[in-house]
């Protein structure tokens, strides 16, 4: 199926059951139902086939396991670490922090002798912060399973 027409149907609980189904790799009708707070097993159940006939989904045994993923434009902004999903941004955000700490330490003994590494340094402290502020606002608006 297109992406443009799995990306259609991929929204309310059933993005929610794709997100929680990318944490876990292997999930269950019940298992689905208890993480997400669903009303009953046959509501977990349609979303979890409704990702099936998408394709992203197999059923092996009675638990559903992650065949394809799909890019959905919600979550193009994160990135998956094993069974994390974390914001593009904290990478950017972890670089800036780590490098502005280091030429802080390295350029001490310099900031008498030369401005222009304490405007560095404050350009890269502010980079860091402007990451972290977007990895944060990335996160907190990212669809929770």
């Amino acid at each position: 199926m297109p992406d443009k027409m799995v990306e259609a149907e991929l929204k309310g609980n059933t993005l929610r059951v794709y997100i929680y189904a990318l944490k876990k790799r292997r999930v269950g009708v019940r298992e689905v139902q208890r993480s997400l707070h669903m009303s009953n097993p046959s509501l977990a159940q349609y979303h979890l086939n409704k990702l099936k006939d998408l394709g992203l989904l197999v059923d092996k045994d009675g638990e559903y396991e992650i065949v394809n993923e799909v890019n959905v434009s919600i979550m193009r902004d994160f990135l998956r670490v094993g069974t994390l999903i974390v914001p593009r941004f904290v990478f950017y955000a972890v670089f800036f922090s780590v490098f502005g700490l280091y030429l802080a330490y390295v350029s001490l003994p310099l900031l008498r002798y030369v401005p222009l590494v304490a405007w560095m340094d404050v350009l890269v402290a502010a980079s860091a912060i402007i990451f972290w502020y977007e990895a944060v606002r990335a996160w907190l608006s990212a669809p929770s399973p």
